[in-house]
């Protein structure tokens, strides 16, 4: 943004041009003094009334350490939050020599945005736009640069409403990407205090193909860099997490380069595909993950988050007595008010491995327990259920199930679909995308483009 300049307000005149003027009367000189009051008045209200150029607003800042994401990252130093959290000397980074590229924040659930100042780093934006949106797929235009030379660009008069605000670059300034020291985004935000004990999860099952980035189909390092850029509390994954084999050979070669990025926050179950190891059923999967994995010496165990308890479970071997004595076990010592529980094989699926029964003693224990939700991979395409019972009967205190195989693997087809499903997707490839509260959770299906493709409703925990 080019800096605003304005002619100055005239000063008092000095003693020498008294000298050369001639002699006022007293009603001259009232007059003139009325005069200049009035025009001083003008300009300054000319100044605060032109947008985006003059007046710093007094509106409190309201973007600081609010969760943030991007369309890329240089690396993973460069993280979107790096331009949200008050520290001078750190930095959001896209990747480099590609346009358009954008960073967004989320601002709660409702701002009115009076001022945004950008503090550009080296890479600057030579044409880019300022935008805010209610929903995130929606955007509206606040300002336009079509002539930046970097440094600091300060936007005021700002007038715009909505939950998301992006800085949307068009034009690199330079051969590298883009990079901002600082976003600081002013206004008001809704009074309303956030719910309580809210977290975001992102969650997917049938993840890395065999294939890196270097091919243009692979879609397991989109999917992880979507992943990334949402920067969640902590990742889900449903199983099927290595293909063909899981050897750890591969995991190295193939997941380790995209979601092993995030590794040490990320709580996986084993699918089907980590039972063909060569070396012996889930071998090369208990390697590559460890205590992750295994942190209860098993392939499942459970955890708290919030008021949240999360039960991971390894449904290639349902039949294990061991197991269901333990996840009954586990259910009776639970003391949170919501329940989760994730595995690989869905109990109900529209896709072209249809329901699985294996799942369904596990899922008569949940719904003894008041399980709220159910995650599952498998079938190759995403998927949501009313909330139901073990049978299949529709009912207000059922449990919801959402089909999240789009992680990389080769979608699967919809084939027959099954009572009580409510939304099918198979072809965009992409992440559940978790928001959950102390007594709540809803979630977004967001594909690699960015673009939220559905919304679930919002639940009550039982």
């Amino acid at each position: 943004m080019r800096p605003y300049t304005s002619t100055p307000p005239p000063h008092a005149p000095g003693p020498s041009s008294y000298a050369l003027a001639p002699p006022r009367s007293p009603l001259t000189t009232t007059r003139l003094t009325v005069l200049l009051s009035a025009v001083l008045l003008l300009v300054c209200g000319l100044l605060l009334a032109q947008p985006g150029r003059a007046g710093a607003a007094a509106d409190p800042l309201i973007s600081q350490g609010r969760p943030a994401t991007s369309s890329s990252v240089e690396d993973g130093t460069f993280g979107p939050e790096k331009a949200f959290d008050g520290v001078p000397t750190t930095r959001w980074a896209s990747a480099e020599g590609v346009d358009p590229q954008w960073i967004r924040v989320d601002l709660g659930p409702s701002a009115t945005v009076s001022r945004v100042k950008l503090v550009w780093e080296a890479a600057y934006a030579k044409a880019y736009r300022v935008e805010i949106s209610a929903d995130g797929t929606t955007w509206t235009r606040l300002a336009t640069e079509t002539a930046g030379n970097g440094a600091t660009d300060d936007w005021t008069g700002l007038t715009g409403q909505g939950r998301y605000l992006r800085v949307y670059g068009t034009a690199r300034g330079t051969s590298y990407g883009y990079s901002l020291y600082t976003v600081e985004v002013y206004g008001t935000t809704d009074t309303t205090p956030p719910p309580a004990g809210a977290f975001t999860v992102v969650a997917a099952g049938d993840i890395a193909a065999q294939c890196t980035a270097s091919s243009s189909s692979c879609a397991h390092p989109k999917t992880a860099a979507l992943a990334q850029r949402i920067a969640p509390s902590f990742y889900l994954t449903m199983g099927d997490n290595q293909y063909d084999d899981a050897l750890l050979s591969d995991f190295r070669a193939y997941y380790d380069k995209t979601w092993g990025a995030f590794k040490a926050k990320t709580r996986p179950v084993p699918g089907n595909h980590e039972t063909y190891d060569p070396a012996g059923s889930l071998a090369g999967y208990k390697a590559y993950f460890g205590a992750i994995a295994y942190p209860q010496g098993k392939p499942y165990y459970s955890y708290d988050q919030g008021n949240w308890h999360f039960v991971a479970l390894d449904s290639n071997s349902f039949d294990d007595p061991a197991q269901i004595q333990w996840l009954k076990d586990d259910l009776a010592r639970n003391t949170k008010g919501c329940l989760a529980a994730y595995f690989h094989h869905p109990l109900y699926s529209s896709g072209g491995h249809g329901n699985d029964p294996v799942s369904r003693p596990v899922w008569k224990i949940l719904y003894g327990a008041k399980a709220d939700l159910v995650l599952n991979g498998h079938d190759h395409h995403y998927e949501r259920f009313a909330p139901q019972d073990p049978d299949g009967r529709a009912t207000a205190d059922g449990i919801v199930e959402i089909v999240g195989g789009m992680g990389g693997a080769e979608p699967y087809a919809i084939e027959t679909v099954q009572p009580n499903s409510q939304k099918r997707i198979s072809g965009p490839y992409g992440v559940l995308k978790l928001d959950l509260t102390d007594t709540t959770y809803t979630w977004q299906y967001v594909g690699t483009d960015d673009q939220v493709k559905d919304s679930g409703p919002t639940y009550t925990c039982h």
